[in-house]
């Protein structure tokens, strides 16, 4: 008899003690879930981290273009390798006609930056900016960017 208590006593405790582990196992999964989400909502995505910077740059490009500043909007744009000073000229005037065909609606004012999607193994995005008129009318332009050694540069 003694061996039948014994035997009913000891699936006792490991019966208590299996819904105890598995009590906390549910609990320790609990935990675990609930702290994934909160890290997972919090966290801001790289890519939109990356892709505000390009739409930072090309922001900046186009406000020197604004300025008047065109060498600084024609370094802007990605060459692998270095131009001829004539094509570097042609494309100075190239912004500077840009600017001159914008004048229907009063000129571009102002832009803004919009948003951005990014391509962080690729390092490009593509930034969109709206050109705001002179005659308070809009435009949304897509900016296509390009990383090169850590600089956001215009395709």
């Amino acid at each position: 008899m003694r061996i039948g208590i014994f035997t009913v006593v000891q699936s006792m405790c490991l019966f208590v003690r299996n819904k105890m582990m598995k009590q906390q196992f549910r609990s320790l999964l609990f935990a675990c879930t609930c702290a994934f989400f909160i890290v997972a909502c919090n966290r801001k995505d790289n890519g939109s981290m990356v892709g505000e910077l390009a739409g930072q740059a090309a922001k900046a490009y186009y406000d020197q273009l604004l300025h008047g500043d065109y060498d600084s909007f024609v370094a802007g744009r990605y060459q692998p390798d270095s131009i001829p000073a004539s094509y570097r000229e042609q494309l100075v005037a190239n912004a500077k006609m840009f600017l001159g065909h914008e004048s229907d609606h009063g000129g571009i004012k102002e832009v803004k930056f919009l948003s951005a999607k990014a391509d962080t193994s690729k390092h490009v995005a593509n930034v969109f900016l709206t050109f705001v008129y002179g005659d308070r009318s809009t435009e949304e332009v897509v900016v296509p960017m390009v990383e090169h050694n850590g600089v956001w540069y215009m395709r």
